[in-house]
């Protein structure tokens, strides 16, 4: 009796853990995802072309496929903002919309920066986009995937950047307290940089943090190494009291807590963002990933990565377990 209970209930966690269609979207790599208060998830992911902006806006996570696409902003002909624009995130404060980006040069692609756009719109996919220039982090250095939270009536600001005075080649996760919706007030604190052999497969690389917070712990996940098969994510965690922008307050996990899985057809799952179910009673783990394993040249021209969403289990220390990667309910074309 005991043994049939455990297996309904194993069953039951796969088929919950599956309950998505993966893969949501198809060629979106770094997605992000919120659920707003009018009901509607918000989206919006890197395009294989690097040139653009978009929005989607659904009900249900499973319609973002089928979702009406709609360009909110394009890459400049030339100078700032004019070459691989990535890692888009949108976030909703005090009224207005704000969109998130990493943008580099036509003459420098990969001398990334931090930007800003601002929508006062109801609706983010209609009205105006107003370019609020650079986010500024303290110094100027290689530096990408902003994302924004606020607790305890504190925002923060959590982004990757190359540290300013390293001769060492990585990228490292920063935080810094918010006075603005785009600017950030005092020092920049070092949460994590590449320590473990497997955040330096192929590049010494800590990036693309999202926040979480629950159980009275903010949990910090981070990607690492290079954009193939050794992707994965790993994890920071801290209590919601203390004072975040102490590094000793962060316990980093000290094997990935999210990888490929050779048995469900996945690999190189990372650069997640969390949302909820629509009751806001289960959390979700969106998150992108490809379908096969070996990559001709370099991962950045390979656009096969496809947005995918999973169920977050909690363990009974009130800590996450996020399992593996799901197989694809349907089949990439």
């Amino acid at each position: 009796m005991i043994r049939m209970a455990c297996a309904l209930a194993a069953a039951l966690m796969m088929h919950q853990a599956s309950a998505f269609n993966n893969p949501l979207v198809q060629q979106r790599a770094d997605p992000q995802v919120m659920l707003h208060s009018d009901g509607y998830y918000y989206y919006t992911a890197t395009v294989p072309e690097y040139d653009r902006i978009e929005l989607r806006r659904v009900r249900d996570l499973d319609e973002l496929g089928k979702a009406d696409v709609r360009t909110v902003w394009r890459k400049h002909a030339s100078g700032v903002m004019s070459a691989n624009i990535w890692a888009p995130e949108i976030h909703y404060i005090d009224g207005k919309w704000y969109l998130y980006f990493t943008a580099g040069r036509a003459d420098a692609p990969f001398d990334i920066r931090l930007y800003v756009l601002e929508n006062a719109s109801a609706n983010p996919l209609e009205g105006e986009w107003k370019e609020r220039g650079q986010l500024r982090t303290g110094w100027e250095s290689f530096s990408l995937d902003a994302t924004t939270f606020a607790l305890g009536g504190q925002r923060y600001l959590v982004w990757t950047q190359r540290p300013a005075s390293s001769g060492e080649h990585l990228t490292a996760i920063y935080m810094a307290r918010m006075d603005s919706p785009v600017s950030i007030t005092g020092p920049a604190v070092l949460l994590t940089k590449p320590e473990y052999a497997w955040e330096r497969i192929g590049f010494n690389v800590n990036e693309a943090p999202a926040v979480l917070v629950k159980n009275g712990r903010v949990f910090l996940t981070y990607s690492a190494s290079k954009t193939d098969a050794n992707y994965a994510l790993g994890m920071l965690t801290a209590d919601a009291s203390a004072n975040l922008l102490d590094p000793a307050a962060w316990k980093k996990s000290s094997v990935p807590v999210f990888t490929s899985s050779a048995a469900n057809g996945q690999y190189g799952p990372g650069h997640n963002s969390f949302t909820t179910t629509p009751d806001g009673k289960q959390d979700v783990l969106v998150y992108h990933a490809r379908n096969y394993r070996d990559i001709q040249g370099d991962p950045l021209n390979d656009p096969n990565r496809h947005t995918r969403a999973q169920l977050i289990h909690w363990r009974g220390d009130g800590t996450p377990d996020f399992g593996a990667p799901v197989a694809d309910a349907v089949k990439p074309n």
